[in-house]
């Protein structure tokens, strides 16, 4: 059975991302801004090219042995290899198929149905619903 995640989605314009030719100093400034580990991937076309993570970032920083801030100014992100495929659905994937990507990823890209990044959805937003679902009240902020 499929069903429609929208109402669990957090669009695009609400997130953070960045672009795959933001120079290597451009995407640590975001990450640490947002104090984020992992960040979506996007073309100029905004289609969804992978995950970035920090790990992605420090075998990179490693294999360069001079990595500068001047020459993260220089270097594209396209020369940083993404290690770990974050999996991407589209809105009217299968509650199921939802949850597996869910248990191994923080947040599930969502594409639409031409293969457009529309948003994510986190793993913190499906679990508060599920557990509203179950009648389970979790902590109040």
């Amino acid at each position: 059975m499929k069903s429609n995640i929208l109402f669990l989605l957090t669009p695009k314009s609400r997130i953070a991302y960045v672009m795959d030719d933001f120079t290597i100093r451009q995407v640590l400034e975001k990450m640490d801004y947002h104090h984020f580990t992992a960040i979506p991937v996007l073309n100029r076309e905004g289609r969804y090219v992978g995950t970035l993570t920090e790990g992605d970032l420090l075998w990179y920083i490693r294999d360069r042995h001079d990595l500068s801030v001047e020459a993260a100014e220089k270097e594209s992100l396209k020369s940083v290899k993404l290690r770990r495929t974050y999996t991407p659905v589209t809105v009217d994937v299968a509650p199921e198929e939802l949850f597996e990507v869910a248990i191994n990823q923080n947040f599930v890209p969502v594409l639409d149905d031409n293969g457009f990044f529309i948003g994510i959805v986190t793993r913190k937003t499906l679990l508060t619903h599920l557990m509203k679902l179950a009648g389970v009240q979790g902590e109040k902020k």
